[in-house]
């Protein structure tokens, strides 16, 4: 019988496309149910990172990004974890940009219909992040994300996390890759926006199945109306 790999998500991308920022799962709970993944905190205060089965959040603070470790108490409004099961492993040796790596990565997929996980743990001579401010329920996300600070790192360590989704699912969440990074010594971290890799370890996680939650006890989300299409060209706009 096949070992289920289980994407466990919490909301969807639209409704934070729409306004719902309020968080209504906290992160122990959400830990219970993977030691990888991403997400955004309680009024989109910036990038949730899952790592090793502890969270960290990334957001702006100046000249430099600010990572904390996470209670278990703090909540969240959208957030996609899994027990990471690698079933692809294969070191990179020698420098390549984020797309060359990822078309190296996407060479080991089995069809176009899965989700992934991610982790490349490497050292990276160009890292850039960019953070969601926090923002109110009145601002559309696509327009606080015209406002998000950015920051690049160079000759810096540290691991990528995130998950692949197939076009299909575009909306529940965002197609192609969505990743976070955050270095060795905490120091660093965000929203990847692109990267150049020197050398690394890369693991790719085969998931099988797409355990979706819906926050039913936030009655903001029951009763919002959403417009498909608007939310998504919010979401092409901002990812």
């Amino acid at each position: 019988m096949m070992e289920t790999n289980k994407l466990f998500q919490y909301n969807t991308l639209g409704a934070l496309m729409a306004g719902l920022y309020g968080g209504s799962l906290t992160v122990e709970e959400l830990l219970e149910h993977g030691d990888l993944g991403l997400g955004t905190l309680d009024s989109i205060d910036g990038e949730l990172i899952v790592l090793d089965g502890k969270a960290y959040q990334a957001k702006g603070s100046g000249d430099q990004p600010q990572v904390v470790e996470v209670g278990g108490e703090t909540k969240v409004p959208y957030a996609a974890v899994i027990f990471h099961q690698p079933e692809v492993i294969f070191k990179q040796r020698f420098e390549m940009t984020d797309q060359e790596l990822h078309q190296r990565i996407e060479s080991y997929y089995d069809g176009e219909n899965l989700f992934r996980s991610i982790k490349i743990k490497g050292q990276f001579s160009k890292m850039h992040v960019r953070m969601i401010p926090r923002s109110t329920p009145d601002k559309k996300f696509a327009e606080v994300a015209t406002h998000q600070p950015e920051y690049t790192a160079e000759n810096i360590a540290g691991t990528i996390v995130g998950i692949w989704t197939p076009e299909i699912f575009h909306g529940v969440s965002v197609a192609g890759y969505h990743l976070h990074f955050i270095s060795d010594d905490h120091s660093f971290g965000g929203h990847v926006m692109d990267y150049v890799i020197v050398n690394g370890h890369v693991e790719i996680g085969a998931v099988n199945q797409l355990d979706q939650r819906f926050p039913v006890q936030d009655r903001e989300y029951l009763f919002a109306k959403f417009n498909a299409k608007e939310i998504r060209e919010d979401i092409n706009k901002v990812e």
